[in-house]
């Protein structure tokens, strides 16, 4: 892989109009898990490739599994009445061999709130309901979380996870040739594409500025979607090739979500 910089993918916010919203992200954490590419075989068109990292001289395709608390969560335009919720979305690396742009896929969203009818009926996002639980206590003297706990009760996707941190721990991403080309890969995919819930072919934009994340450690994790689709065993989710936190950040959602041709790659 060859290494990447931050200022290469940073640019100024696209102007938002329309129905684009805007929200802040609390408690924002991504554990990622690394595994064998033939588990994501069939999961997305051939339009897209699995962005794969070697790790100990094998292959591995990285999937995210990514909690958080919308705040504030409102038109990025207009006067609008502000929203929070709960949030887990899982989402998988690839590269959209159309545009050669670094992406993610994501398998669903489950979210904790009535809003959801929106995207689920209106946009037809496999987003799915879930009661989202954060129980967190956060050091703002050190920057760093001393608990930090979610549960999500669903049918979809139940979950819950366990992280510590420490105010001495180093970012480590194996497999990426540095820190930085690490954290432009798994903090910084602007296209999401998904199956739509007819079966059509959707994607939506996002922007925001660097992520200021530090790393964390997984104390438990269970991910029952992971299980349930043979991605990422029990067992195996209790060991994360990383897991990397902030506190809050922001991010525009442009929106409608599109829809996409499957379009083969070129």
């Amino acid at each position: 892989m060859r290494r990447l910089k931050l200022k290469d993918f940073i640019h100024p916010r696209p102007t938002p109009k329309g129905i684009d919203v805007l929200c802040k992200l609390r408690h924002f954490a991504i554990i990622t898990y690394a595994i064998e590419p033939s588990r994501l075989n069939g999961f997305f068109p051939e339009r897209f490739k699995l962005d794969t990292i070697e790790v100990n001289g094998e292959q591995k395709a990285l999937i995210s599994v990514v909690p958080f608390i919308d705040v504030d969560f409102t038109s990025a335009v207009f006067p609008f009445p502000k929203f929070s919720m709960g949030q887990t979305n899982y989402r998988v690396y690839i590269i959209d061999q159309k545009t050669q742009e670094r992406c993610v896929w994501f398998l669903g969203t489950t979210l904790d709130s009535w809003t959801l009818a929106v995207p689920k009926f209106l946009w037809n996002l496999p987003w799915y309901s879930g009661k989202v639980t954060f129980d967190c206590e956060f050091e703002p003297s050190q920057q760093i979380y001393s608990k930090y706990k979610m549960s999500t009760e669903a049918e979809w996707a139940p979950a819950n996870v366990e992280l510590t941190q420490s105010i001495d721990s180093m970012i480590e991403l194996p497999g990426f040739p540095d820190t930085e080309t690490g954290l432009v890969y798994l903090t910084h995919p602007l296209a999401g594409f998904y199956f739509r819930r007819d079966g059509k072919l959707g994607t939506y934009r996002v922007w925001h500025k660097e992520l200021e994340v530090r790393p964390a450690t997984l104390k438990y994790a269970n991910f029952g979607l992971l299980s349930r689709l043979g991605l990422v065993t029990q067992e195996e989710q209790q060991t994360a090739h990383s897991v990397l936190v902030e506190p809050i950040n922001e991010f525009t959602i442009y929106l409608p979500p599109k829809l996409e041709p499957f379009g083969e790659s070129t």
